[in-house]
């Protein structure tokens, strides 16, 4: 069942997806159902013996193309709709223990190529406002597939964080004829203690209002609102920022760190958003070798975050950390 019902006091849709109860929780060992299927072995998600980076469809999607009609019926105060759209897995590499920084920039760069497919494939599907990318890794952050991969969800809204982000673009887009994020931006590059590095048109930055402990954004200097923007050069400048990331990230504890990737891209509703700024944003949770950032009572009930740490001081950290091989393989 998956469904969608309005929340009236915040004015946002709740996804109801009682079959995902039932999905994977920490194969047992030997078997991973993102693996290539092994000569006799028990079936998994992908029938090739091998891969290279791959796209399936989610067996526990919170999204459908053909939805079943709602459990329960809605009414004025409380709507409640199909959860009609799509969710997709994109696999890194047949390589279960690889991450994105054994597996080089060149497969990022061909991981940043299939972000933009399916940006653009599944935005023209009907009813398809909004193609959201991103990445969950590690237990922490609730992954239960340490197999290398990242989810593609096409929404039937704009959900609320980007709508968030939109609103307040457009007003700063309307009231200065400017954008938003190319002012804070050029503001940041010209104090310059936040930045932590730059390919091409990249900047990789932790923000002036970084809630998450090490919290990195990548911003490109030139206004576009989507991958669909970026030219084959852009792509891999891109890749080599994400790549940065990953790389300084697993550098700070010695260890991978858990992290939330996503992408912030125009949406795909056919309206005009000439004041949207494409960019991605990382969440990681290790505060510490030992400690967790949680969101507790004043993040979660209230909506407000607290930090423990200036953003200057993790940008520093992250600046001091040499990133090689970053030509891929």
């Amino acid at each position: 069942m998956s469904e969608l019902r309005w929340h009236p006091l915040l004015g946002e849709w709740v996804v109801t997806a009682t079959h995902r109860q039932e999905r994977t929780f920490f194969p047992p060992p030997g078997y991973c159902p993102l693996c290539p299927t092994k000569p006799g072995g028990f079936p998994t998600e992908v029938a090739e013996p091998t891969y290279d980076v791959a796209i399936v469809e989610n067996k526990f999607p919170s999204f459908q193309p053909q939805p079943p009609a709602p459990a329960v019926e809605g009414s004025d105060l409380t709507p409640v709709l199909p959860a009609a759209g799509y969710c997709e897995v994109l696999l890194y590499s047949a390589e279960h223990d690889a991450t994105l920084v054994s597996l080089g920039r060149k497969t990022v760069y061909k991981v940043v190529q299939v972000w933009r497919d399916r940006y653009e494939e599944l935005g023209r599907q009907p009813g398809i406002e909004y193609v959201f990318v991103f990445e969950n890794r590690g237990r922490e952050v609730g992954v239960t597939l340490s197999h290398p991969h990242g989810q593609i969800y096409a929404f039937p809204f704009v959900p609320p964080i980007p709508k968030r982000e939109l609103e307040n673009m457009e007003r700063y887009w309307y009231q200065h004829r400017r954008c938003l994020l190319c002012d804070q931006l050029q503001n940041e590059l010209a104090e310059s203690t936040r930045i932590v590095s730059q390919y091409g048109q990249f900047v990789v930055l932790v923000p002036f209002y970084a809630r998450f402990p090490y919290e990195v954004h990548i911003i490109p200097q030139r206004h576009c609102g989507s991958l669909s923007d970026l030219n084959p050069q852009e792509d891999w400048d891109l890749a080599g920022a994400v790549y940065d990331v990953v790389a300084r990230y697993d550098q700070v504890f010695g260890v991978p760190m858990p992290y939330m990737m996503v992408l912030h891209q125009t949406p795909t509703d056919g309206g005009a958003y000439p004041y949207h700024h494409f960019h991605l944003e990382f969440y990681p949770l290790q505060r510490s070798p030992d400690k967790l950032k949680y969101r507790a009572g004043c993040e979660t009930g209230a909506g407000t975050f607290i930090t423990d740490v200036l953003p200057e001081d993790w940008a520093k950290q992250l600046r001091q950390f040499e990133v090689p091989g970053c030509s891929g393989r």
